[in-house]
């Protein structure tokens, strides 16, 4: 499987993930590093996101730890550019 994959490393929890995309519709999965494992391996996995079809989204960082953003075109046609921001929590 094809994907663009952003290693975020140690991510606080509450923080945001800002993902953008330019171009078409993509699906965008925020894990954590056990459930990209489970992803990469073509596992089944628990994420935040899903088929994005406008820019940004902002996803909420649920525990803290080591976090991954992968964005695939699973099912979809065309092309995506993508840019990921990493906005700390406040906490």
């Amino acid at each position: 499987m094809n994907f663009t994959h952003y290693d975020l490393g140690h991510i606080e929890s509450g923080s945001i993930i800002v993902v953008t995309l330019a171009g078409n519709a993509a699906n965008v999965r925020l894990m954590d590093s056990p459930n990209f494992t489970s992803y990469r391996s073509g596992r089944r996995h628990c994420y935040l996101g899903g088929l994005i079809r406008s820019s940004p989204i902002r996803l909420k960082v649920t525990h803290s730890g080591r976090w991954h953003v992968a964005v695939d075109m699973v099912g979809l046609r065309g092309s995506v550019r993508t840019n990921v921001q990493v906005v700390t929590s406040n906490a």
